[in-house]
């Protein structure tokens, strides 16, 4: 009832948060303790960051000493588009920018479990004449120009956008960027034609990283201000306006002088980086956006596209590893720019032979060789050591360096090697492929098995999700026993592939 009277007034035309179930469920055990550790009442008001490159939403919460702290880091399922800030509709870019969230713009009953609008264009957009509308975070690992996640971790932040409302914040800042504003990252993107913008975002980015408060923010000039306070002679606060010109302002000098030293320090370290010859990072590579490496290692021939993950990780290390929520069947991992690949040249160390990524490599092995496998495929009856594979080769896709290419018989052997070793988890086949193939041949392909198509029912889709922090669903396991896989997890969907 607290609840419903808090958002009664609001302009919405949503179903209050008090009669909805998925909308209603309560913070997690574990953020709960997190909380009472870090000092923040479960109430206290909210702050959220974004990051594209990273593929990282981060949720900051008061501390009861009156800075944000860190609450927790959710990697991002899904975002579209490139680099850059939105500019018109249906340019399939997520928004950058700083953004004001309140109880209207959260949905209850969004098309993708839950989800909240990020307030895209702003007044500062809008100044611009750009244009775009319903522009989300939302669950369903789905994204057109959204921030998208994992049906249990927007439950999550949906929970804790929520009790800040009914503590009294009247709306939570939504600050996106397209990477950590860190003097690394400025320095590899300097030739983006972008810099000017997010030179300006980095504004607001440096003032709450040196006073961990909410930055004030205003528009004026088509330009954003950030901290702007009456000036010590004025009678009134200032009035913006996005395309006018600014009114008088100041800006406390506490903060001025953080900024400035952070500032300093940042192209101290900039100049540094450029004159040692920090690459440059590739621009227009026709990536539609990216994926956090948690998400692309669960997904056959998963890509991270745009985004980048943690320094010391790869696909194959994450690969077991726990995925924080449930999957759907049908998301859609960035593409490479299949045009740029074909163009890029092959490197001149070995012949190369492009195979479609739907396909199995049949490895050949010399027939006088003896083995464990060999042994195994004879008693399994599988032939002797001369028989060969009946799948026949498909036409080369790219050229090969030697004049002619002739395929090399395959033992039963080899097939069961292939057949044991495609399905250990973790394990890199194309090291498989060096070490056995003779010479470079033409690889025999395994026709792709047609697409199923989706059969998912809204009405049948579970209505509530169990939370990514309680570590649900996670048990020993004895050695050598395969482990136990939910019946609607993303093992259970994706186990055939695998």
């Amino acid at each position: 009832m607290t609840a419903g009277v808090l958002l009664s007034g609001c302009d919405t035309d949503q179903v209050s948060l008090a009669t909805n179930a998925k909308a209603n469920q309560p913070v997690p055990p574990k953020l709960l303790a997190a909380m009472v550790e870090k000092d923040m009442d479960l109430q206290s008001p909210i702050l959220v960051r974004l990051f594209k490159q990273e593929a990282e939403l981060e949720v900051w919460k008061q501390t009861r000493s009156g800075q944000f702290a860190l609450l927790k880091t959710y990697p991002i399922c899904r975002w579209s588009g490139d680099l850059g800030p939105k500019v018109r509709e249906g340019d399939r870019q997520a928004p950058e920018g700083f953004y004001s969230i309140n109880p209207s713009q959260m949905n209850p009953q969004s098309a993708y479990y839950l989800s909240f609008n990020t307030g895209y264009p702003n007044a500062f957009d809008k100044a611009l004449g750009r244009t775009g509308s319903q522009l989300m975070v939302h669950g369903d690992c789905s994204s057109r120009g959204c921030y998208a996640m994992t049906d249990e971790q927007i439950a999550e932040i949906y929970s804790l956008g929520r009790e800040s409302f009914f503590g009294g914040q009247k709306a939570f800042q939504l600050q996106a960027y397209p990477f950590r504003m860190t003097p690394v990252n400025m320095a590899k993107h300097r030739n983006n034609p972008n810099m000017p913008f997010w030179k300006m975002i980095k504004e607001g980015y440096d003032h709450f990283e040196v006073t961990r408060q909410e930055p004030k923010v205003d528009f004026c000039e088509k330009k954003y201000v950030f901290d702007a306070t009456r000036a010590p002679d004025a009678k009134r606060d200032p009035v913006f306006d996005a395309s006018a010109k600014c009114p008088a302002y100041v800006i406390p000098e506490d903060v001025v002088a953080a900024v400035r030293g952070k500032q300093a320090k940042d192209e101290a370290e900039y100049a540094k980086l450029v004159a040692k010859g920090t690459p440059v990072a590739r621009m227009n590579t026709g990536i539609d956006g990216g994926m956090n490496k948690i998400f692309a290692a669960k997904i056959p021939e998963g890509s991270t596209g745009l985004s980048e993950g943690a320094e010391g990780t790869t696909l194959q290390m994450l690969a077991m590893a726990k995925a924080p929520g449930t999957i759907p069947g049908h998301v859609n991992p960035p593409k490479p720019n299949l045009d740029a690949v074909a163009s890029a040249p092959a490197p001149q160390e070995e012949p190369v032979v492009a195979v479609p990524a739907s396909t199995r490599v049949a490895t050949a092995q010399p027939a006088e060789k003896s083995g464990f496998f060999s042994n195994l495929g004879r008693k399994m009856g599988m032939g002797s050591s001369d028989s060969t594979a009946t799948t026949p080769p498909p036409q080369a896709t790219a050229s090969v360096a030697p004049a002619a290419t002739t395929t090399t018989p395959t033992t039963a052997a080899s097939r069961l090697k292939a057949a044991v070793t495609r399905f250990v988890p973790g394990h890199d086949k194309s090291k498989d492929i060096a070490k056995d193939a003779p010479k470079p041949a033409v690889a025999a392909a395994k026709p792709a098995e047609p697409a199923k198509p989706d059969t998912r029912l809204a009405q049948t889709r579970p209505a509530l999700k169990p939370s990514v922090s309680d570590g649900a669903g996670e048990a020993t396991q004895i050695m050598g026993a395969a482990p136990v896989v939910s019946s609607n997890s993303f093992e259970s969907r994706f186990g055939a592939v695998k």
